[in-house]
């Protein structure tokens, strides 16, 4: 009997083993005689050369499923979600067609959501932005996130105060007379397609623990190298990629302005707040089957490939 191919999702906080459930899916399904392949929707994985520090597998960890949306960015390029959703959908409708399930894979909550839901996104205002990124670079972000917290609490509520990228893009849209998506979901979000949507949890102190371990064994397993590789590249002239978590205070240690130990401490800081984001993003998704990350049974997994739930 032929299947219907169909999209997953598979989401949680960093740190949870989302890019092994999506392996252990992909064999699942083949289990049953369908395929699938796997798209990334983890931000920073979509930059060749980020690998230590965004955890991205290599290609011989991959057991054989094709993925899509991984190292498509130099490092110079700015990562945009718009272009990311346009992309993100077409190599799905592409798997789906070809007759193969699609496996949306990583733990940028609005990544992931501007490909499940029905997200419009603003547009651009190139001369505008360059205003706001000066206003950044001269006041700093705590003068722009105060800004939006009068104009737009909400969004500002929800915005991380450091974010400078995203807080300028938050005051770019207001001022063009825009709503913004408040940078979370909306209340009742309406889904592109079908899916079925598997999340990954941790009880919060396990969770931390692993976070902090996993930071030191990035600078144990060469974060430094990868960064100053990745400098001869242009990751300072990048608008994105050098801001990413661990890889701004890799090039402030390189730079002689953080002591290693103070780029690690921050670097897990960091990591665990971006963790308890990703929690509260995920946990309002309606109908996903949650799993305790690392107990994941086989044939409840079979089980999950064999049923018909959608989100």
């Amino acid at each position: 009997m032929s299947r219907t191919p169909r999209l997953w999702a598979v989401v949680g906080a960093t740190g949870t083993g989302k890019s092994d459930l999506s392996l252990d899916l992909a064999e699942a399904i083949r289990a049953v005689g369908g395929d699938a392949e796997v798209v990334n929707a983890d931000a920073m994985q979509l930059y060749r050369g980020m690998d230590i520090g965004t955890a991205k597998l290599p290609l011989n960890e991959r057991r054989g499923v094709r993925h899509h949306l991984l190292d498509v960015l130099d490092v110079t390029e700015e990562a945009s979600v718009a272009r990311y959703q346009t992309e993100a959908r077409a190599a799905i409708d592409g798997i789906l067609a070809a007759g193969r399930d699609a496996i949306l894979v990583g733990g940028s909550g609005l990544y992931v959501s501007s490909v499940l839901f029905a997200f419009r996104f603003p547009p651009r205002d190139e001369a505008l932005r360059t205003q706001l990124e000066d206003e950044l670079t001269r006041l700093g972000a705590g003068a722009l996130h105060a800004r939006l917290q009068r104009e737009d609490p909400v969004t500002a509520e929800r915005v991380d105060p450091h974010n400078g990228r995203r807080i300028v893009r938050a005051l770019e849209v207001l001022a063009q007379g825009e709503a913004t998506h408040g940078a979370a979901l909306p209340d009742a979000p309406v889904h592109w397609r079908p899916a079925t949507v598997l999340g990954l949890r941790l009880e919060r102190s396990a969770l931390v623990e692993r976070l902090d371990r996993r930071v030191e064994r990035m600078w144990a397993e060469g974060m430094l190298d990868e960064v100053r590789a990745l400098r001869g590249r242009g990751l300072e002239r990048g608008v994105t990629a050098p801001r990413a978590i661990g890889y701004a205070q890799a090039l402030a240690q390189l730079a002689g302005d953080l002591p290693e130990s103070d780029a690690v401490a921050q670097t897990q800081a960091l990591t665990r707040r971006y963790a308890r984001r990703q929690v509260s993003w995920f946990k309002r998704y309606a109908d996903v089957r949650w799993f305790e990350a690392g107990e994941v049974d086989a044939g409840e997994l079979a089980d999950t490939v064999a049923g018909s739930g959608r989100l």
